[in-house]
């Protein structure tokens, strides 16, 4: 009589279905490095004023590159399927969109604001 492991295909576990990817410890250890700098940098690049849009610009910008080692490599989407990675960066984008939307928005109420402070009861 056969045994379970000459019954499953390729002599595999029945519940292994290769979903799973395990990163060695030198990549991880390489990305946690990298994530270290990039937060340093974060922190020297407030001290340096570019003006209004500059600083928030950098700091986006390394905000960004950050949460994408982040993304591909501990949330392993790096090596998974790619739709996974197309419905992640799909879902990004219409986060940037209605942010977006949203900024370009509060520009027309900014005066109507400010005006409705000047006129406030002090506490």
């Amino acid at each position: 009589m056969a045994t379970a492991k000459e019954n499953t295909h390729d002599g595999h576990d029945e519940h292994d279905h290769g979903l799973a990817h395990v990163a060695s410890i030198k990549v991880l250890v390489g990305v946690w490095g990298i994530l270290m700098v990039l937060t340093v940098v974060t922190v020297l690049a407030t001290r340096i004023d570019l003006g209004g849009a500059g600083n928030l610009v950098v700091a986006m910008f390394i905000a960004t590159v950050k949460a994408s080692l982040v993304c591909l490599y501990f949330m392993h989407l790096r090596y998974d399927r790619p739709l996974h990675a197309i419905a992640f960066l799909s879902s990004l984008l219409f986060a940037i969109l209605f942010v977006g939307f949203c900024l370009m928005d509060t520009g027309q109420y900014q005066d109507v604001i400010l005006w409705d402070q000047n006129f406030l009861p002090d506490p």
